[in-house]
């Protein structure tokens, strides 16, 4: 059942059972995506297709789940965390899984890329949404707990996806962690409701303005079936709505409705129905609008897009490009990509913690954090050493760490109860970003343009 909210549910208690099963959702679903930069070498042998192209298998995989995260953001609004990230358990191992039968480079981009991609974007939402819900005076601490999932999930399948293709081959590796993704149906198990979802909430409107008289007054009340998980039992006497609000299946109580009330009744309940779902629609346009009126908050958006388009590139070419340097021979144990994940793992956390210190204000630390990571990236061109391209995946992947500040930002321009829409909103543009970045400096790097 769902709990009541209340300050003692909060900062503490589940909550940490929540931080935890949604940082091993995050390791299990972006691990993969998150290290595509060991990934794309191979592909490049295996198909024989041009960079940029290829490109585009780890640029959709990264961008297809931020893209979507508005209609993500949707669907935890409704349906909640927990049966959210059980779909996006058969999506990500589904998508790995049909990716190690790919006989090109298109259906990677299909299988892997859109596949995959949302339903780490579902994850990414559904995660930050209960955390924020689960958490106040700690929120930064958690939600930089719970992000760290995506940088230890990178360092640990960077080095293991290495091993797996030396072992199994390149489609056996893609096999093998398709199965361990559909771990992530355990990890939606813990995520037990603070607020119920507004798929329920409608219920319960709907129940309080309509169904109690129709159901409990016209109707004989030793007739009525009411669905309480998978057993049917018979009204022995008059429940409350409330009561009930958990228990009754709206598709059931339709079939209830038609078999005893057949004529004008359902098609009362049908145009009542549609007209909610409309004004529904309604309100959340006019939400959307509302949000991206504030200057402040499009302006962020204008910054992660930004931000996105430069900084991801680097991450998925840098492996490559060392080698085509001459930099290196082959992968190290520890390659680039893994470097830049524990980095980032630690910027996360760090940034959780400092961005909770009263003093410090989050804005500026975020536009910090921007800066350096750009300075960064400015250094690589000039850097003709592996140690020096080291040194710059740990400093970029430190300062990347503040994707965890986005949703404590974004609830402090608009408060907890838009934070999930403004977040997908948000997070629609970064993956705009990351989308469009890779392509374009993979087909320069294809033409034999300098990094």
């Amino acid at each position: 059942s769902a709990a009541v909210v209340s300050d003692h549910n909060l900062d503490g208690g589940w909550g940490w059972a929540i931080v935890a099963a949604s940082f091993m959702a995050q390791l299990l679903a972006y691990g993969s995506p998150q290290s595509v930069g060991v990934l794309y070498p191979e592909w490049l042998h295996a198909f024989q297709e041009g960079k940029g192209m290829t490109a585009w298998v780890g640029s959709l995989v990264a961008g297809v789940g931020l893209i979507a995260s508005p209609i993500c953001s949707a669907c935890v609004d409704n349906f909640g965390a927990r049966p959210v990230t059980f779909f996006s358990g058969v999506m990500v191992a589904g998508g790995l899984m049909l990716s190690a039968f790919a006989p090109n480079v298109p259906f990677l981009m299909f299988s892997y890329g859109i596949v995959v991609g949302l339903g780490c974007g579902l994850v990414y939402s559904a995660t930050l949404t209960i955390t924020c819900q689960y958490f106040d005076k700690r929120r930064g601490l958690a939600l930089g707990i719970v992000t760290t999932g995506t940088s230890i999930g990178a360092f640990i399948y960077a080095t293991a996806q290495n091993e797996l293709i030396v072992l199994f081959g390149l489609d056996g590796c893609l096999l093998i962690i398709g199965a361990i993704a559909l771990n992530l149906m355990a990890c939606a198990g813990f995520m037990r409701p603070l607020n119920m979802p507004g798929y329920y909430l409608k219920q319960k409107a709907a129940l309080e303005r309509h169904t109690e008289e129709q159901l409990f007054v016209k109707l004989p009340l030793h007739d009525l079936n009411i669905t309480t998980g998978s057993a049917v039992t018979t009204v022995e006497k008059t429940p409350t709505v409330k009561e009930l609000l958990i228990t009754i299946d709206v598709k059931d109580l339709a079939i209830q409705i038609e078999k005893k009330k057949k004529g004008p009744l359902a098609g009362v309940a049908i145009a009542k129905f549609i007209k909610a779902k409309q004004k529904a629609y309604s309100e959340y346009i006019h939400s959307t609008c509302e949000i991206l009126q504030d200057q402040v908050m499009v302006a962020f958006c204008i910054g992660i897009f930004l931000f996105s388009l430069g900084a991801f590139p680097p991450v998925l070419f840098i492996e490559d490009v060392a080698q085509s340097e001459g930099l290196i021979e082959e992968v190290s144990l520890f390659p680039l990509v893994s470097i830049g994940a524990i980095a980032t793992g630690v910027g996360k956390l760090v940034l959780g913690i400092l961005v909770d210190i009263k003093w410090i204000n989050c804005v500026y630390l975020y536009a910090f954090t921007m800066f350096a990571g750009g300075i960064a990236l400015l250094l690589i061109p000039i850097t003709k050493t592996y140690v020096g391209l080291q040194i710059l995946s740990a400093v970029m992947g430190f300062f990347s760490g503040n994707w965890s500040l986005t949703s404590y930002i974004t609830t402090h321009i608009v408060g907890l109860d838009k934070l999930s829409q403004a977040h997908g909103i948000l997070m629609f543009f970064g993956g705009f970003g990351i989308m469009l970045g890779p392509p374009v400096v993979g087909k320069k790097l294809s033409l034999s343009s300098p990094f």
